[in-house]
């Protein structure tokens, strides 16, 4: 099956996909940082350069779109009908680079979580999702560390 606009025209697509300050990792800071959690974002200095670094509960969280990171069992983690193996190939790279970073940033004593697209696409389970996520962050404070 061919793609049914240009060449040009779907690599100006893709170069207007954002890699940060998305909208689902705005409502993700904005909601932490009501909840008093204080943050830096994309920090170069961490492999991944992690969407949100809690330095005080020694956490990085990573904001994952559902279709390039390749959640499993996901319906927005579809493969691309036209140039297969280009994707393909792109998927099981950045999964590959995704869990190296994770296993290198828990090796250093960083606790790691994963949101993903989906789980805060629709406002009902993004509640949820954000509650979850904000607990985890709590239950990950180090010892003789009162908040």
């Amino acid at each position: 099956m061919t793609d049914i606009v240009s060449k040009e025209k779907r690599s100006w697509n893709m170069s207007r996909i954002k890699g940060k300050d998305t909208s689902i990792e705005l409502i993700t800071r904005k909601y932490l940082f009501a909840q008093g959690f204080r943050f830096r974002k994309n920090d170069k200095r961490y492999p991944g350069h992690p969407d949100i670094v809690l330095p005080k509960y020694r956490t990085v969280v990573f904001i994952h779109g559902c279709f390039f990171h390749r959640h499993q069992g996901c319906r927005y983690a579809y493969t691309p009908k036209s140039n297969t193996e280009f994707w393909n190939r792109k998927f099981a790279d950045n999964v590959a680079r995704d869990k190296k970073e994770k296993k290198v940033l828990e090796d250093m004593g960083w606790h790691v979580i994963i949101v993903w697209e989906c789980e805060l696409k629709k406002e009902a389970e993004q509640t949820e999702r954000l509650k979850k996520l904000a607990e985890e962050i709590k239950n990950n404070l180090p010892e003789g560390d009162f908040h």
